[in-house]
């Protein structure tokens, strides 16, 4: 991978760049939407690539192992044969599931020994495997298998698990040099800070993990409950540490005004489920704020979704037409809701990296935060 840091806004920390992966550019900053089980629920690969212009999409680890499985997805020729999509894929290493799984797995120097959610089946996740089963699955951008403590965490244990995570990204990192790719491509590994929201912890992780001078560095542990300050704070912080000449991954955040914020402190990518989990809840997100479909003020309003998006999605449904089908469940009401959501999500940070190259993004920012945040 190839990361071109190409503008710095004049405003602000914000960045825009380029980075070159064996499926594709993706241009930064840029939101990752999230296809968990190898696929963006509700929505057609063709559709995430001419509807919503993703550049690139999130599949994990835990759920791919569990299902299909490795055997499958090797036979296939990795995700993107199995799935079709031919542009860039990220894999999240599954330690942020293991961490959900608070009830049902073991956490030793080993790795992680969980039970799966599917069938109670026991599994063993160590720094060695998790990079074996992420080369079979074959995304351009795997991550490193880490601990996600949970927020609050005493000082002790976020100290103790970032420690572990250290010692196991050595791991990853051997076993990841020592192997190759399947498919006759190369991939990525990012490691991952943590550290809860000690800052003392955070500065030692981010130390760390610079010093492995892998081509790209992840921020992890955040959007797990903690106040947003923290996470602008911590955020902050790690973003002065880690190297400028490489992507910063800022994982599961988060709303709208989160990732203009924290464009704003020098992240360039994002992923969060929140955009299609919302829409099929009927949530919507839009330039001039929050839309709840099901809300009666709704029904005979007939202009379009959203008129500033650029999906078409967005542009010829009316808000009539989309709250009757979400107030009777239509499944195409959940797919028009996720393509506008992941739509405008893209549209935000395509406008974000314009403002950075314009050199006025902080000015934008302030401006667009509280029409993203109005509830209408």
């Amino acid at each position: 991978m190839k990361f071109t840091l190409q503008h710095i806004d004049s405003t602000s920390s914000a960045r825009a760049g380029q980075m070159e992966t064996a499926h594709g550019i993706i241009e930064t900053p840029i939101f990752m939407p999230v296809g968990t089980a190898g696929t963006v629920k509700g929505v057609h690969q063709h559709e995430l690539e001419a509807e919503v212009q993703a550049q690139i999409i999130l599949g994990n680890t835990y759920h791919l192992f569990l299902r299909p499985g490795i055997d499958i997805l090797s036979a296939a020729g990795g995700l993107h044969q199995f799935n079709g999509w031919q542009k860039p894929i990220l894999t999240d290493s599954g330690g942020y599931q293991v961490y959900s799984l608070s009830g049902m797995r073991k956490i030793t120097e080993q790795g992680a020994t969980f039970q799966s959610h599917i069938d109670g089946s026991k599994h063993l996740f160590t720094p060695e495997n998790v990079m074996d089963i992420q080369r079979i699955i074959g995304a351009d951008i795997i991550m490193a298998f880490d601990e996600c403590p949970p927020y609050p965490s005493e000082y002790a244990y976020a100290k103790q698990s970032m420690e572990l995570t250290h010692r196991w990204l050595k791991r990853c990192c051997e076993r990841f040099d020592q192997t190759q790719g399947h498919y006759g491509y190369a991939q990525t590994l990012f490691p991952i800070v943590q550290g809860s929201t000690y800052r003392n912890l955070r500065q030692q992780s981010a130390e760390a993990i610079a010093a492995f001078e892998r081509e790209g560095n992840a921020i992890g542990g955040l959007s797990v409950g903690e106040p947003a300050e923290a996470m602008y704070e911590t955020t902050d912080l790690v973003c002065n540490i880690l190297p400028k000449n490489k992507p910063r991954y800022l994982m599961g955040v988060g709303t709208p005004a989160n990732i203009l914020e924290c464009i704003g402190l020098g992240i360039d990518m994002f992923d969060c489920v929140l955009p299609s989990r919302n829409a099929r809840h009927g949530v919507l997100y839009t330039s001039e704020g929050i839309i709840n479909m099901k809300n009666a003020k709704w029904k005979d309003d007939f202009s379009p979704i959203d008129a500033n998006s650029t999906t078409k999605t967005s542009q010829i449904y009316s808000k009539a037409y989309l709250h009757h089908l979400i107030r009777c469940k239509e499944l195409l009401g959940m797919q028009i809701a996720t393509l506008h959501n992941l739509g405008f999500y893209l549209w935000l940070v395509k406008q974000a990296r314009q403002h950075i190259i314009a050199g006025n993004y902080a000015n934008w920012k302030n401006n667009m935060l509280p029409r993203l945040e109005t509830k209408l």
